[in-house]
């Protein structure tokens, strides 16, 4: 096998709390956000990262870009470990690494053309290119994402959102990146405009050889363009695996229900007869519960799930951190819809 693109251990993210609303605390308190994440990316190939909100997926995106504080290794391909390097020395990998952001109008400056937005990190990387040279590769890129060339003197708030994330799309490939983070890229837009942008990144990955980071909330978009799928909860990963693995059969609680909520397109389908329902709240990533940090939720959770952690584990590349992976029985499921109910 080709040597990973991406290589990240004991990734961590804490966040240091001094106040909660207008109450102030007589020392800070920590918040991990990531808290000991390991996977792999391999080059070309698309990584999707799901969970709920306040789960750690946009605190990693920033993580692995250098946008917040983080410990732990990040290996990239050439054995350099992008989370000890200085911002000096960062700047290096910087048209090598890239992102795309969730909201597309507010990632743009509305005071600059898409001519250049889309040249700005063209000229910053690379300032020996002429005005023409840079201007002629703003251009074949913005025929590449979709957009008219002669397009490039208008300004953001003249484009739709589908139109300002292809925008978005085209500043971070004009440096010819070998990965790309997208954090959330698709949700702020309309259907019909999301399946465009997707496909577009596919269409743009096989092109160009990208590695993608895809982080998400939907996860039939997941599914349609990941190769691996990381699942997370409070900032550990829960279960990651190939697409068609973890899709066809999930093996942790927390998998088993995120996928059961998602909307089947089937007019005989009653819901109430699949569905994993999750009980009680998202706990504080403040003080997350001992052991296992979803037992609080879990149909299955039993009294060593509170004593001991679980270990990412598994046969394979199906990996899985739970005491008692599997699917669930009918007398769980229903444990599941009574905790809910109540």
């Amino acid at each position: 096998m080709s040597k990973p693109l991406l290589d990240v251990h004991d990734l961590r993210v804490t966040f240091q709390i001094r106040s909660q609303g207008d109450l102030p605390w007589t020392s800070p308190r920590p918040l991990h956000a990531v808290n000991g994440i390991d996977f792999t990316l391999n080059p070309g190939e698309t990584l999707g990262v799901v969970g709920e909100s306040g789960c750690g997926k946009s605190t990693l995106a920033r993580a692995l870009i250098g946008l917040a504080p983080a410990t732990g290794r990040a290996e990239w391909i050439d054995g350099k470990d992008l989370l000890g390097l200085s911002p000096r020395q960062m700047m290096r990998y910087r048209s090598d690494i890239q992102m795309v952001f969730q909201d597309p109008l507010a990632s743009l400056n509305p005071r600059m053309t898409v001519g250049q937005i889309i040249a700005e990190p063209l000229k910053t990387h690379h300032p020996g290119l002429s005005s023409a040279e840079v201007k002629e590769r703003v251009k074949a890129m913005m025929g590449k994402v979709g957009l008219l060339p002669n397009q490039i003197n208008r300004y953001p708030h003249e484009f739709s959102g589908g139109q300002c994330q292809r925008i978005g799309i085209a500043r971070a490939l004009i440096v010819e990146p070998k990965l790309i983070i997208c954090d959330e890229p698709v949700s702020a837009l309309d259907v019909s405009i999301q399946a465009q942008v997707i496909n577009l990144l596919i269409r743009l990955q096989r092109e160009l050889g990208l590695a993608l980071v895809f982080i998400a909330h939907d996860l039939s978009v997941v599914k349609h363009i990941s190769d691996r799928v990381m699942v997370l909860y409070l900032g550990k990963v829960m279960e990651i695996a190939s697409s068609d693995d973890l899709y066809a059969a999930p093996q942790h609680p927390y998998t088993q229900a995120l996928l059961s909520a998602v909307p089947v397109p089937d007019p005989q389908h009653d819901p109430a007869t699949s569905v994993v329902p999750l009980s009680g709240d998202l706990p504080s990533p403040m003080s997350p519960p001992s052991g296992c940090v979803f037992r609080t939720r879990c149909p299955r959770a039993q009294p060593r799930c509170a004593a001991e952690v679980p270990v990412l584990g598994g046969d394979g590349d199906h990996k899985c951190a739970c005491h008692f992976p599997g699917p669930l029985t009918d007398e769980e499921i229903a444990r599941a819809r009574a905790a809910e109910a109540a």
